[in-house]
């Protein structure tokens, strides 16, 4: 398999892993990827009705070449087969609760990413904290999941990585003791698992209300562009530099 393939994966349903997916989908295209998108909630399906609203747009927008999933693990298998002989990059948006499925697609992800909000509660999900010291006791069962498929991976083919990134999101623009706590964990969590952590979008109204006109930051031009929307594009090119920067990168052709 040639392709880059990069999974969007949390347990915890809630934590902008669809609007971080279709950011990076949008940002790739516009620096000249092939891009194959896999959506494997069957369910919600958040990042199908994003892929459609964008191609059903008046605007003419780029979108990836996407598949959605209702079916078994064989189905998958078969679609990343089909699209990495098409694309340069496959970006696999998972479902916020344990699959079969989900679970599967972390062992073809050459790039992990799981989005986190930035609290102690979404932090329950990575590993328990001691609520007194503040001392991460063990991972919790995500964690244990990913360091499993991390193994699957390799033991599937010699020298394979798995580059994982959490990736804090929805950080509030003050300082305050928890931001400044959860920073103090997930360097310790980051020491333990070997994974990276990169900073990802700040608690932003404009990623909500783009949704339904299939829109992204990276869709604004010129006088369209205020203050918030300039950081807010940043935000979205730093999370894609941090792929690029990682031991797996993609590389156009």
């Amino acid at each position: 398999m040639s392709a880059h393939v990069i999974v969007f994966g949390n347990e915890k349903g809630g934590t902008g892993k669809s609007t971080a997916a279709m950011h990076v989908i949008v940002a790739l295209l516009d620096q000249g990827f092939r891009v194959g998108s896999v959506d494997l909630d069957i369910r919600q399906g958040t990042l199908s009705r994003y892929v459609e609203n964008r191609a059903q747009s008046d605007r003419d927008l780029k979108v990836p070449n996407h598949v959605r999933i209702t079916g078994d693990d064989g189905v998958f298998q078969q679609t990343i087969e089909q699209l990495s002989q098409s694309v340069d990059v496959i970006v696999i948006d998972t479902p916020g609760h344990d699959s079969a499925l989900g679970v599967l697609a972390h062992t073809y992800a050459d790039t992990l990413i799981t989005p986190l909000n930035d609290s102690f509660i979404d932090m329950d999900v990575l590993a328990l904290v001691d609520g007194q010291s503040l001392k991460i006791k063990r991972p919790s069962h995500y964690a244990e999941t990913v360091w499993k498929q991390r193994q699957v991976k390799t033991m599937k083919k010699a020298g394979a990585f798995m580059d994982w990134i959490v990736m804090r999101n929805r950080l509030s623009h003050l300082d305050a003791r928890n931001k400044r706590e959860m920073e103090v964990l997930l360097e310790e969590f980051s020491n333990r698992m070997g994974c990276r952590i990169v900073s990802g979008f700040g608690e932003r109204v404009i990623y909500r209300e783009l949704f339904l006109k299939g829109l992204t930051m990276m869709d604004f031009e010129g006088d369209a562009l205020s203050m918030s929307h300039l950081a807010a594009r940043q935000e979205v090119r730093n999370l894609v530099e941090a792929i690029r920067n990682g031991p797996n990168p993609a590389k156009e052709e």
